[in-house]
């Protein structure tokens, strides 16, 4: 591995493990969201931003505190939780190119699905590597303050604990055909397109888009070789 490659690599684990601090007690129902059981299942987009967010986090705590595989770190059984209840919610899609920036404009569509993709698994691992470490933790709400045609909304929540200040928990959501979703996140202050965006163009400025999505496979290959601690190297 190059100097460059290894500068970037290490930005990138202080990037996951400030994510990983912060959303220890909660991960991302970002971030997680999911396909779930309710009243409103069948018909999403009837659904209001709060009230998804509410139930999609209230549901994957409740499921991380009560699956004794996941409280013992099995990464298969936190992967799956991921997959089956954040992925549904999330534009991946504009969230990267939000982070690429002007970048994402330059890249073809082929680079695009691929930088996705990538970006993609890299936060699901990241976040993955949180979900073992929820315990007693529960989650506050404030009223949504939107009109009724909006189209992007910002939720905000806080993550209370037994001990220490509550830690802020903000989700930026967009409204589409088929219901809304969240394309960015705020943590502790910091939301994470913007916490990304920097080390994205530092990496494209050297070796362009393809050279970010390389070095991204790189570093998802690395995590998915080290399955007891998804958030590290």
């Amino acid at each position: 591995m190059s100097p460059v490659d290894g500068k970037f690599f290490t930005v990138m684990r202080q990037i996951s493990g400030y994510l990983m601090h912060a959303l220890r007690p909660f991960i991302f129902s970002f971030f997680a969201l999911l396909a779930p059981l309710s009243v409103n299942a069948a018909n999403p987009q009837q659904e209001a931003p709060d009230v998804l967010i509410k139930r999609v986090s209230e549901e994957i705590l409740d499921i991380a505190k009560n699956d004794k595989q996941i409280q013992a770190g099995n990464q298969q059984r936190i992967i799956e939780l991921v997959q089956a209840k954040i992925i549904p919610y999330v534009n991946f899609q504009r969230m990267t190119a939000l982070a690429a920036g002007r970048f994402w404009r330059e890249a073809s569509p082929e680079q695009q699905a691929a930088l996705t993709s990538e970006f993609r698994t890299l936060l699901i691992f990241t976040y993955s590597g949180a979900i073992s470490q929820v315990r007693n933790q529960r989650l506050d709400f404030k009223p949504l303050r939107a009109a009724a045609d909006d189209t992007e909304v910002e939720v905000k929540s806080s993550v209370v604990q037994a001990r220490g200040e509550p830690l802020q928990l903000n989700y930026r959501l967009e409204k589409t055909p088929v219901g809304w979703k969240i394309y960015d996140v705020n943590i502790l202050g910091a939301w994470l397109v913007e916490t990304y965006k920097g080390s994205f163009s530092s990496e494209i400025a050297k070796g362009g888009i393809d050279g970010l999505i390389k070095t991204l496979a790189e570093r998802n290959k690395r995590l998915a070789a080290s399955p007891s601690a998804p958030a590290k190297s």
